[in-house]
């Protein structure tokens, strides 16, 4: 399963007319691309199913909500998607974003509920060794290179400035995400490279997962 070259030509095109009259001229093309991703999206829902439990995959709409943005222009410049992983024993979920020159593999929390991100603190206030053996891992920073995500600017309300994890008590996101040159995806492997990116999340995946499965004394909820 290869990504088409014509698919970036479609979306640099669309970047330069980004408008409704060129769209709907143009629609045939997006209509062809937008088949092959949902294709791409089920083949990928269907890999990770052997490796994980996936409640639902979904090809993202290429149509803007511009009702409360200040750029008005209609339509993404990107095709992106996203695997939610089911059951409330497991949260988090994998996404893809592919348009040339910014393509991104990613995986994490973007909005953990408060309760998670209180429970997801509570954890690392208590000891950050685990986490930071696995983004200090050879494979983790090779793969992702550091744990990303949006972050409180000082520190989280109850905790110290100075508390040795402050670094990611601040976080509010948990994110790790591997970029792609236009060369790399436009390789016959691309497929199986997403695939592989999102099976090296697993480690840290599991671990947000024992976190908010059990209470502060480490019990089952």
């Amino acid at each position: 399963m290869t990504i088409s070259p014509s698919l970036f030509k479609f979306l640099k095109d669309l970047k330069k007319n980004n408008n409704r009259d060129w769209f709907n001229t143009n629609k045939s093309r997006y209509e062809i691309h937008q088949s092959f991703m949902k294709i791409f999206v089920a083949a990928l829902q269907e890999e990770m199913e052997k490796q994980d439990l996936i409640e639902k995959a979904r090809l993202y709409r290429i149509y803007r909500d511009v009702r409360f943005s200040k750029d008005k222009q209609p339509y993404k410049n990107n095709f992106g998607g996203h695997l939610k992983r089911a059951t409330t024993q497991r949260r988090g979920g994998y996404y893809f974003h592919i348009e040339p020159n910014n393509t991104i593999v990613a995986g994490g929390f973007w909005s953990p509920s408060s309760p998670d991100l209180k429970r997801i603190r509570e954890e690392i206030a208590a000891s950050d060794t685990e986490l930071r053996d696995i983004i200090s891992h050879p494979t983790f920073q090779n793969t992702f290179g550091t744990l990303q995500g949006g972050e409180v600017k000082t520190a989280p309300r109850g905790y110290n400035i100075n508390h040795p994890a402050i670094d990611l008590l601040r976080k509010k996101q948990f994110v790790v995400s591997r970029s792609f040159t236009n060369k790399e995806v436009l390789k016959e492997t691309f497929f199986e490279e997403t695939v592989h990116t999102f099976l090296q999340m697993r480690p840290f995946f599991d671990y947000m997962s024992d976190i908010l499965t059990t209470d502060s004394n480490g019990l089952p909820i």
